[in-house]
């Protein structure tokens, strides 16, 4: 029997909400922190498939969570793809060599980097009870590029946007290559036991209308286009952070599934804005669960109750915070499992 979370993301609209966080495996934990320091690196952790299992599996021994998210990183695929991937302390992921000048022709792609992450989920899926949904993702191809191209993180994607611009040719190979690993990974990913995915486009918001269509939108919806050819029945979650009002027409044109959106939107504006029946996924401020006290209760249900009317899973606008108190999540919890449909 499907647990809770695939019910939901397959339309169905029970009176108990399904819920799991955005980074939910991490920092925050201190079963996480013990295990890293034992182990070492982030990248480390990541590729010893024993660690990384027992990572996504900690938060749901601790808190029940309908959904287990695989622990690993998007940058994976630009490793497979064959750049060099450093994580530095205090500096971040970083990827070599940037992805200018045509670049991209000259990296030779490294197919097995994949493989101890299909193993993660293939022990994470053997550990969870059938009413838990294993949930793997991937990066959308606007988001990794931005990577790809720059070699690290960046606060307004500067680099990658004007060579987007400079040199059409060149940045549409690179988002078609992105493409096809991506759609092979998560492909590899349902075959090893994921249930659903989740796309996550974390700099979706850094783009002009025309460039989000381009950029965001046809990538994506190529992405689910080819993945429900192989994987007709796995649920696909497209989670466009920053898109603001682009949001409808990503959730009309992409294909996908569901919807995740961020803390930036007002849920009552999804709510009506939203193809009518679409599961929704989020989106409760991270830094609300940091705070704590009553105002986390009260946007808390401000957010259930907004959604009341169609398929909701219950998540926040993007990543728990590594400050964020033990006790928040139990409270924020407590909301959301007492609240019911009328």
């Amino acid at each position: 029997m499907p647990g809770l979370l695939l019910d939901t993301l397959s339309g169905t609209n029970g009176r108990r909400r399904p819920v799991w966080l955005m980074r939910q495996a991490g920092r925050y934990l201190p079963e996480y922190r013990e295990l890293r320091a034992q182990k070492g690196g982030f990248l480390p952790l990541v590729y010893d498939s024993e660690a990384a299992a027992e990572i996504t599996l900690q938060p749901l021994r601790r808190f029940g969570f309908d959904g287990a998210i695989l622990f690993s990183d998007i940058l994976i695929v630009p490793y497979a793809m064959g750049q060099d991937l450093q994580f530095l302390a205090g500096e971040g992921p970083a990827l070599s060599p940037k992805l200018v000048d045509h670049a991209l022709a000259g990296l030779e792609a490294v197919p097995e980097r994949l493989d101890p992450i299909y193993e993660t989920v293939r022990l994470v899926r053997a550990a969870l009870t059938p009413d838990q949904t294993m949930l793997g993702f991937a990066g959308s191809p606007w988001t990794i590029a931005t990577y790809m191209v720059n070699g690290e993180g960046s606060r307004d994607q500067h680099e990658t946007r004007a060579y987007a611009y400079r040199d059409r040719a060149a940045f549409q190979s690179i988002i078609d290559a992105i493409i096809t690993v991506t759609v092979d990974y998560l492909e590899g990913q349902a075959q090893a036991g994921a249930e659903a995915v989740q796309l996550f486009d974390s700099w979706a918001g850094s783009l002009a209308p025309a460039e989000f269509e381009r950029w965001v939108i046809a990538p994506n919806a190529e992405i689910v286009r080819r993945l429900k050819v192989r994987c007709p029945d796995l649920p696909i979650i497209g989670f466009p952070k920053g898109s603001g009002e682009k949001l409808a027409a990503y959730a009309r044109e992409t294909g996908v599934d569901a919807v995740g959106i961020d803390e930036t939107i007002d849920p009552l504006w999804a709510a009506r804005e939203l193809p009518a029946g679409m599961p929704v996924q989020g989106n409760l401020d991270p830094l609300l669960l940091l705070a704590g006290g009553a105002e986390l209760e009260t946007q808390a249900r401000r957010v259930l109750d907004a959604f009341a009317d169609r398929p909701h899973v219950f998540n926040l606008g993007h990543g728990i915070g590594q400050f964020t108190p033990i006790d928040h999540v139990e409270a924020l919890l407590a909301v959301v499992r007492g609240w019911q449909r009328g």
